[in-house]
């Protein structure tokens, strides 16, 4: 009696394999990496900016002589705190466009790799079916 659910396994030659399994595995990893390096970016760039205001805001104060110039020194941190917050407020709405952005081509990717896989499937059924017809006479001898 013949298996009818045997089929020949070299129809998933590698050009299919890559296309079903390896290419869009390939193309999330290389998502992933933009968005990460994107990110680091982000961080370093605003990381830098804080530091460099901490130590300007560190060497005004070293300059400080007297009551005076404490008084100056601390009616200009009301200004550095609104530039902090404006930055960081910047830096937030940056984060959440490159998360956005990454959720919208990751999910670009996810639609064509389920298309990819759907149509694959389809001409597996129809391979399969395509065999059992042509296997139930033989087995009926």
């Amino acid at each position: 009696m013949t298996n009818v659910f045997a089929f020949d396994t070299k129809q998933f030659d590698t050009t299919q394999f890559e296309s079903m399994f390896f290419a869009p595995a390939r193309a999330f990893a290389a998502l992933s990496v933009d968005f990460t390096e994107k990110m680091v970016n982000a961080q370093l760039d605003a990381t830098k900016a804080y530091a460099d205001t901490n130590l300007a805001q560190l060497r005004k104060l070293v300059e400080v002589k007297d009551a005076e110039g404490f008084k100056s020194y601390l009616e200009g941190q009301q200004d550095v705190a609104k530039q902090l917050t404006e930055r960081l407020k910047g830096d937030a709405e940056k984060a959440v466009a490159l998360q956005q952005e990454f959720a919208q081509e990751s999910q670009k990717l996810t639609e064509g790799s389920v298309k990819q896989a759907q149509e694959s499937a389809q001409q597996a059924t129809e391979t399969a079916s395509k065999a059992v017809k042509e296997a139930a006479p033989k087995a009926a001898k």
